[in-house]
């Protein structure tokens, strides 16, 4: 059964990769652009421009750090370092990094970018800001020198001007350009027009647009044909056709034998059935065989305290044993004695001594009722004798 079942789930594999196979086909024959959430030209060239804008309007700070101005004279001071602060409309510098006293603030708009030639008497690494309308940049000066210490925070501080709008001067020279195609894609970047820059990411946000949109769609169908294709078919093959493919097989005996592993658990099963049959029956007799009586009471000895030993003789160590209550004797006649006392139990306590003479009508239980008190004989009182008197 096992074997048939995963036989078909792979044919319906194979054939379920090729309905997802159709469809990625399918989307890639035709590019509707008339889709309702395909943004077109327009709305890609107007989100372009809003995006620049809002990175504008925020006026975000792209970075911060320090750099050396190094067109400065001699007179003035030299070079000197400030804390350049760069923003998306303009370039603040600081006396220091708490950016309370600015030095100046120059905007943006019409800067470009160029390599200055490092000196022999410098060790840094220098680029320029110029004006592409013959301004002044900064005060009296045509150019801005900036200086860092190594070529990767020129390189560094050459991006973010990029990000901020500021781009690289065009190069001219055969050399220069020979130089830009050797170092590679990364210099050309540097030299890109601003007008083709908006062009690619209008053509960017066309793209990105129309991929949401295949992702969308395959992320919909992908599942959907899964579950058509593989899960539902399966479980209609297992209702309706595997029984007939189990009948198709072979023999039903064969199909119908017990396997190894289903013989060896059924043993143990059945040899920890009758082990818990045979404990249960042990544990049944003992329950019926075993008899238990209840703890005797205690013995009062309340009376051993009560009653005075007589001088001269040991006190019992031991209560005495309860014995049966003997019947009272009727009181006798005046003047006679009550039987005599028997001789002693064996193993009596006082070794072999006389036993205390009883009561007449005393019980010998020692927890018996008290003696009854004689009764005084009925006699006649004695009769006056009469004298008779004759006449004489």
């Amino acid at each position: 059964m096992e074997r048939i079942v995963t036989t078909h789930i792979r044919e319906r594999e194979g054939r379920t990769k090729e309905q997802v196979m159709l469809l990625i086909d399918i989307e890639l024959a035709y590019m509707n652009t008339n889709h309702e959430d395909f943004i077109g030209f327009a709305n890609a060239q107007q989100r372009s421009n809003q995006m620049n804008k809002k990175k504008a309007s925020g006026n975000q700070v792209i970075r911060k750090g320090w750099l050396t101005i190094s067109n400065i004279g001699i007179m003035k001071g030299g070079s000197k370092e400030y804390w350049f602060v760069l923003t998306a409309e303009n370039l603040s510098w600081y006396k220091d990094d708490e950016e309370k006293e600015k030095k100046y603030m120059l905007s943006v708009d019409n800067l470009k970018l160029r390599d200055v030639e490092k000196g022999f008497m410098s060790s840094k690494h220098i680029f320029a800001l110029f004006n592409t309308e013959q301004r002044n940049v900064y005060k009296d000066y045509r150019q801005l020198e900036l200086a860092c210490e190594t070529q990767e925070e020129v390189d560094s501080w050459k991006a973010s001007f990029l990000r901020a709008g500021v781009y690289p001067e065009r190069v001219g020279d055969k050399e220069k350009a020979s130089e830009t195609e050797e170092n590679g894609s990364d210099n050309f970047m540097h030299s890109m027009d601003p007008q083709l820059e908006r062009q690619v990411e209008t053509i960017r946000n066309l793209v990105d647009s129309y991929m949401a949109i295949v992702n969308k769609t395959v992320r919909d169908l992908m599942p959907k044909t899964i579950m058509h294709l593989m899960i539902n078919n399966t479980k209609e093959f297992i209702f309706s056709e595997l029984l007939a493919n189990l009948y198709s097989c072979g023999d039903q005996n064969t199909l119908m034998e017990e396997s190894a592993e289903q013989a060896q658990r059924r043993d143990e099963m059945l040899r920890m059935y009758h082990a818990l049959k045979e404990a249960l029956s042990i544990i049944g007799d003992i329950n019926t065989t075993t008899v238990s009586t209840p703890m005797p009471p205690p013995v009062d000895d309340s009376w051993l305290q009560v009653q005075s030993v007589p001088a001269g003789r040991r006190s019992p160590t031991s209560s005495p044993t309860p014995q049966r209550r003997a019947p009272a004797v009727p009181p006798a006649r005046p003047g006679s004695r009550g039987p005599a006392p028997g001789p002693p139990p064996a193993g009596s306590a006082l070794g072999g001594a006389p036993p205390v003479p009883s009561r007449p009508g005393a019980s010998p239980d020692p927890f018996g009722p008290p003696p009854q008190v004689p009764s005084r004989p009925n006699r006649a009182p004695p009769g006056v004798p009469r004298i008779t008197i004759s006449d004489p």
